[in-house]
């Protein structure tokens, strides 16, 4: 039976490796749906070459030069957030990607989810700012949420050698980034420059500049807070520069299994597409007497005052996880713009947590409605210089 998948965020670089990956996987894995922001050019290549039920353009001021670039095939073409609600949903659909930046593509896995597709999720957003509301939906239609993020995707692929009910804790490592080992003292002063000279992954610059501060980690302890039903207390992480060993998971007889590989986001992305079965791909294999050692050190939590903050938004939850996510993703593109120090970012989150209300039991407009707010907020505080 064919697999039929659709890509959220197609001209990125998780949409770019699915596309590989599905197309080295073969005639059972069909392309559904494409959909891209502004970068229409590219978008249009991809319809050529995949020739998709449907293709989205999300920016209705790029729509119309998609047209034209795209030609006059067989592809239905949609615009805006309605047009990519309706391609999660749509009835061609087995598997949606999630793999859009920020807070854009929530709606979206959300109708996927009540219309009881396969979600494997790239992105963070989904199961950061609406971790609650989305794993309810998903329990209420039977959805499997599969992780594609290399961390969370290790994590499961180790939990399939026990039960979830016999996990002790999980262990998220991280590379720790060009800041690795640094005072506090020593990142007053970083430039945009050395924060984006990332020693083990080629990523955007926003998840760049969050491995720098491991605001990622923050971000991916509430996500594994959600994904797998357990409590803050029994997630850890732990730095790991070698980035060999992607997590790990112990359990209660004290066996710990680790998921390792090479540094290669195909191979999460191609787990999730072929969940339960496991298929040759496209992902260098693993030598270990090549690497020679692994090393594992605990972060430093007042140097990396973000994932500090990440673990307290964890438990309080609500509309916190929101401000949290969007907070930063303003203050990131402060700094990147020159504007803020590097050590500005975390003291943004702090101050628009500081004056957030947080409401439980959020629905999706609640939560939209937070994310808003801490953009809002972000720029109130540079006003009052912080």
């Amino acid at each position: 039976m064919v697999k039929r998948i659709a890509i959220l965020g197609s001209t990125g670089s998780i949409g770019r490796n699915a596309l590989r990956v599905i197309e080295a996987l073969g005639d059972e894995y069909e392309v559904a749906v494409l959909t891209a922001h502004s970068n229409v050019k590219l978008l249009a290549e991809q319809v050529k070459k995949f020739k998709p039920k449907i293709a989205v353009v999300t920016n209705p001021e790029k729509f119309d030069e998609f047209k034209t670039l795209a030609g006059g095939g067989k592809t239905e073409i949609l615009c805006g957030e309605k047009g990519l609600v309706t391609a999660a949903a749509a009835a061609d659909v087995d598997i949606v990607i999630a793999a859009i930046v920020g807070a854009a593509g929530l709606e979206a896995i959300l109708s996927a989810a009540k219309a009881g597709k396969t979600l494997a999720i790239a992105n963070k957003e989904p199961l950061v700012i609406a971790g609650e509301l989305l794993t309810k939906i998903a329990r209420e239609n039977n959805v499997k949420l599969l992780p594609v993020d290399s961390e969370h995707s290790a994590i499961f692929q180790a939990i399939q050698s026990g039960n979830p009910k016999e996990v002790n804790r999980i262990i998220l490592t991280a590379s720790g980034g060009p800041f690795r080992g640094a005072t506090a003292e020593q990142i007053q002063n970083v430039t945009i420059e050395q924060a984006l000279a990332h020693p083990t992954w080629n990523m955007g610059k926003k998840i760049t500049i969050d491995s720098a501060t491991m605001m990622n980690k923050a971000l991916e302890v509430i996500e594994a807070r959600w994904l797998f039903d357990v409590p803050v207390e029994k997630i850890e992480v732990l730095v790991h520069p070698e980035s060999i060993v992607h997590s790990m998971v112990e359990f209660v007889d004290g066996s710990i299994i680790a998921q390792m590989s090479e540094p290669d986001m195909c191979l999460p992305i191609q787990y999730a597409l072929t969940f339960p079965k496991r298929v040759k791909g496209i992902t260098k294999h693993l030598r270990l007497e090549r690497i020679g050692k692994l090393t594992f050190e605990k972060p430093d939590m007042e140097v990396f005052r973000a994932l500090k903050i990440g673990y307290q938004v964890a438990q309080t939850g609500g509309t916190a996880t929101a401000v949290f996510n969007a907070a930063n993703e303003a203050a990131v593109k402060e700094f990147l713009e020159g504007k803020i120090k590097f050590v500005n970012i975390a003291e943004l989150i702090e101050r628009c947590l500081d004056k957030h209300k947080v409401k439980t039991n959020a629905t999706l407009e609640d939560l939209l409605s937070a994310d808003k707010w801490a953009r809002n907020e972000v720029k109130e505080c540079l006003k009052r210089k912080i």
